[in-house]
């Protein structure tokens, strides 16, 4: 009994697999990716593609849906398939690209875990205050529970760019922007305390512009602070997975369930886009549902 030949790709998926590893010269895990999803895109469609519509493309969509798949499964193979139709217009294959004005399927996106606040609390009174580099730790924990600063803007912090009198912290944000954020008393409180008792016997006579420094002088690196919180998380007893970017989503949260507007986050977290920040819009919504149960006279 003679085997069953392997199935005949289509001459144009065949130079479009050509042209991602010769001209675009991507590795065989990435082509053999786009090979699955059009591969299960024509099995599923059983067309030629110069005959593919837009209707094929969304009820392909739709059945990936249907059939249990994610949104984020569902929105690569669109990728796929708008790559392939792009480089066959240039190619001259096709006329029309019939991924046009298809839209991904929308993905949920999660909200980072935070911390409860009284999980902060213990957080922030876990480093042993009475030694430099204790002190260090607290107020560098205050601050970024304070601030919601990224740990390369924390690190990146100098004397000149603390500004105690107004009470403020001048950040250098992504793609070198700048924004001011302001400093609560409690943390200016700890880094003042900080800055007249453990820096001085850190740097001892070396002389460092960077606001947090270790022993040695130097400004601390961010995979420094990010040991230093895990294992103070451990120390508190907080089973919750730690990101590098747990305080500053617990400071957005917090925030919000608090009464702040998201435009105001968006601009503290320095998000160069409101989308962004909308991550934390269903806490918005808890809140907002809280304050008509409370007031709304037939709620």
């Amino acid at each position: 009994m003679k085997s069953a030949e392997p199935k005949k790709i289509p001459q144009e998926l065949a130079l479009f697999f050509d042209h991602l590893t010769v001209e675009r010269g991507l590795s065989p895990k990435t082509v053999e990716a786009y090979r699955s999803d059009l591969l299960r895109f024509f099995d599923a469609c059983g067309k030629a593609p110069d005959k593919v519509g837009r209707e094929d493309v969304r009820a392909f969509l739709g059945r990936e849906r249907a059939e249990g798949h994610s949104a984020g499964t569902a929105a690569r193979r669109l990728v796929a398939l708008r790559t392939f139709y792009r480089f066959l217009i240039l190619e001259r294959k096709v006329e029309s690209d019939p991924t046009e004005n298809v839209e991904a399927p929308r993905t949920l996106k999660r909200l980072p875990e935070y911390l409860t606040p009284e999980e902060v609390e213990r957080l922030l009174e876990a480093p042993d205050a009475g030694s430099p580099t204790g002190l260090r730790n607290r107020a560098m924990l205050e601050v970024l529970y304070a601030t919601g600063i990224r740990v390369s803007e924390l690190t990146g912090l100098t004397q000149e760019r603390y500004n105690p009198q107004a009470g403020f912290v001048l950040v250098m944000g992504k793609g070198g922007k700048e924004r001011v954020v302001p400093l609560g008393e409690v943390a200016q409180d700890w880094v003042e305390r900080y800055r007249s008792e453990a820096r001085p016997r850190l740097l001892k006579d070396r002389s460092s512009s960077a606001l947090f420094v270790t022993a040695r002088g130097g400004p601390l690196s961010r995979q420094m602070v990010w040991i230093l919180i895990t294992g103070y998380a451990r120390q508190a007893g907080i089973a919750k997975h730690m990101s590098p970017h747990t305080l500053r989503h617990s400071f957005a949260t917090h925030l919000l369930e608090h009464g702040a507007d998201l435009r105001a986050v968006q601009i503290l977290l320095g998000h160069a886009d409101i989308s962004t920040t909308q991550i934390y819009t269903h806490v918005e919504q808890e809140r907002l549902k809280r304050i008509y149960r409370q007031f709304h006279p037939r709620a």
